[in-house]
């Protein structure tokens, strides 16, 4: 399914990987990993902040980029995936690394320290409008959201390999709800995700119109509905492992099961829970087992 990858980089003009500077800050260390912050730029010459973990004591053996969860909390990003506020079950970061991964958990552009006004993790009255901006200046000048956050994704992978000088073969992607989104399309797009753990994002659009959910600004393309569906996005990255984290009572994910079962081939593992959106800790724990075996 490599032509939906190339039709889906030609309809948002979107360039291959590149190389990326990055700016490496102070380690800090905790029990069983360390984390650092650094920086590295962007598309658009912005700067990305990052939470960088690795192992203690030894190298670690693969990795993975994890994208933060979206929630309407544009004041949590990378913190989230290091544990230090927001969700316990978004902290991935430590969790995988004390496993033996190196994981890069970026802040999403308008989350956290990439918001415009203020930055940490303290909530600002006008993050919603910020986030919102992003989108529809970039439709004003006949750009995409979608073609600036895969872009982030790629440079997030590139300055994991980079940074660790981890196997190629041994690094992936993973998310939950926005952060599953962003997965689920950065590893149809980029053949170096090896594999990629998706949860509480997995949903046709018919589901997601006939029952008036909202829509991630990151997912409005015009006329990407008539284009290609989650099934296909899905078809794209196998034979490459995937995992598909959902729940019946998540309209954010209502519809998981129907989608896995359009794709041929037998690289999905799936696990549907009768629960909602958010992850309680069977989901959480599955995916963190599900990432170490594939490494």
């Amino acid at each position: 399914m490599d032509d939906i990858a190339t039709r889906l980089r030609e309809r948002l003009g979107l360039a291959e990987p590149v190389q990326v500077d990055v700016q490496r800050g102070e380690v800090e260390s905790f029990e069983g990993f360390d984390r650092e912050r650094i920086e590295y730029r962007g598309l658009e010459d912005d700067v990305i902040p990052a939470f960088l973990f690795t192992p203690s004591g030894h190298a670690a053996r693969g990795g993975v980029v994890v994208f933060h969860q979206h929630n309407g909390e544009f004041h949590f990003g990378k913190s989230e995936v290091a544990g230090i506020t927001g969700d316990a079950f978004q902290a991935f970061g430590p969790a995988l690394a004390r496993r033996g991964l190196a994981v890069l958990a970026p802040d999403a552009i308008s989350f956290e320290d990439r918001r415009a006004a203020v930055q940490g993790t303290e909530p600002d009255m006008y993050d919603w409008l910020q986030h919102y901006n992003a989108m529809s200046y970039r439709l004003l000048q006949g750009d995409l959201l979608m073609r600036k956050c895969l872009d982030d994704a790629q440079r997030a992978l590139s300055v994991l390999l980079q940074t660790t000088g981890i196997d190629a073969r041994r690094v992936g992607v993973a998310g939950h709800s926005y952060g599953g989104t962003t997965a689920l399309y950065h590893a149809a797009i980029d053949a170096r995700c090896t594999f990629a753990c998706i949860s509480g994002a997995v949903c046709s659009f018919e589901a997601r119109l006939r029952e008036g959910t909202g829509i991630l600004l990151f997912e409005t393309v015009p006329g990407l509905a008539r284009q290609l569906g989650h099934h296909d996005l899905l078809a794209a990255i196998g034979p490459r492992p995937a995992m598909v984290v959902s729940g019946t009572q998540d309209k954010y994910s209502r519809d998981a099961d129907a989608v896995v079962a359009r794709v041929a081939g037998d690289f999905i593992t799936t696990l549907r829970v009768e629960r909602g959106h958010a992850l309680d800790q069977e989901r959480f724990d599955a995916m963190v087992e599900w990432i170490v075996a594939r490494v």
